[in-house]
This record gives structure tokens, sequence and C-alpha cells, in this order.
């Protein structure tokens, strides 16, 4: 029997046009890496701060965020954040307030993310992998306020970098654990009971309501350049 011949399927003229365009648009990435790089080099022991941009300033986790970050910053760390509103805001704004450096990597949307005011440096972005990039690079710890997509993609995205050894192991901190204590559970009830992750692997985050743990964890690990 003679093997059936083989074909090619037809070009697909819309799907051809988006493959040049995003071949265009790694240019533009590197260049927002190295951007982002060239802020983030100038700080020698950073925490990164994720949370909804939703959040507002009479919320209790706008104010934790806000008295965390200045703790950090009175001890020489500089908080990074996405430089939108809600917990970025209130992170930003407590590093601003205690003395300390404040940057903001923005990003450019049609609605919602504006660059908030208490930022000491700040770079905007075009496109969300790079900004995500610099947001983790160097970082000597996460710490995770309550939020939405973006931050439990930011959040997953971490862990299993640490879990793959992608990137330099730092302490994920979850603050507010009414509202992560959920997560917790579908980790050890779903993941970890099922085996579709190993043992350990639920210890590579930290849920705490403590804002003086918060500063010692972080404090507890060394990743940074000395002046």
């Amino acid at each position: 029997m003679e093997p059936k011949p083989t074909t090619k399927p037809a070009i697909c003229i819309p799907r051809d046009i988006m493959l040049r365009a995003a071949m265009i648009r790694l240019g533009d990435i590197d260049e927002e890496v190295q951007a982002g790089y060239d802020v983030i080099r100038k700080y020698h022991k950073t925490v990164t701060v994720f949370g909804s941009a939703r959040v507002k300033e009479d919320n209790p986790y706008y104010q934790s965020a806000r008295d965390i970050s200045a703790k950090l910053a009175e001890n020489d760390y500089a908080i990074i954040t996405g430089g939108g509103h809600g917990i970025m805001e209130a992170a930003n704004r407590g590093a601003q307030e205690a003395g300390g450096d404040s940057v903001g990597f923005n990003i450019k949307l049609p609605k919602e993310q504006t660059l908030n005011q208490y930022t000491t440096d700040s770079l905007a972005f075009k496109y969300f992998a790079p900004r995500k990039i610099c947001m983790t690079l160097f970082a000597d710890a996460y710490v995770f306020f309550p939020g939405g997509f973006g931050t439990l993609d930011e959040l997953t995205e971490i862990i299993t970098l640490i879990q793959t050894g992608k990137t330099t192991k730092a302490p994920a901190i979850l603050y507010g654990s009414d509202f992560w204590q959920g997560f917790d559970g579908f980790v050890q009830e779903e993941l970890l009971k099922n085996g579709l992750i190993t043992d350990g692997d639920d210890d590579l985050y930290h849920i705490t309501d403590d804002v003086d743990e918060i500063v010692r964890l972080v404090k507890a690990n060394h990743t940074y350049c000395e002046h």
C-alpha cells in the first residue's frame, strides 16, 4: 500500500500577521528588560509587593501594606510594586513616608492602571512579560496581599520558579490568613494529597498576619549585594 501523500496546511494569513507582529515586539521586550534592569540595579536590597489595585485607603489591607513597607524601608529595603493604586499605592506610600526608596513598575493599560504618586523611581512598560521579569529580578522577598487574577498569576509563577530552581530562593510571604487560607486549603487537599506536588512544596510560601514576622523573614534572607 502506498503511503498517503502528506499535505501542508494552508497558510493562515491572520496568524501569520500575528506571528510577525510578535517577532517585532520581541525587540521592544528586550529593550524593556534592559531599562528595568537599569532601574533595579541601583538598589542593593529589594522587596516586591503584590496585591489588588482595587483596594481603597480605608481597607485594613491598605494600611497593613503601608505599615509593612515603612518598616522594610526603615531597614534599607527598596520597595518594588507594579506602580498602580490599591495595595501597590499603599506599599509605595509606606516606603516613601519612611524616607525609603519606592519603585513603581507601571504598565500601560486602557483603564485602571495609572502610576501612583508615591514612587521615588518608576518605569512604564508596554508588555506584561518584561515588567514581571523586572519586578522579580534580584528580589530578597515577595510579599503578597489579597488580589485578583494578576496577583494569583504572580504568586503561582514565583513559587513555580522557586520550586523548579529557575530563580533564587526567596521568601514568598502571603499576608492575611483569612484571605489566603482558601488557597492553602486547595494546595493541601487537592494538590498535595493527590500527588500533584511533592512533600515540601507547600512550604514554598508562608502565611502570616504578623507585620514583625514579615520583617524578620525578609531580613533572614541574604541574597543582596553589600554596599
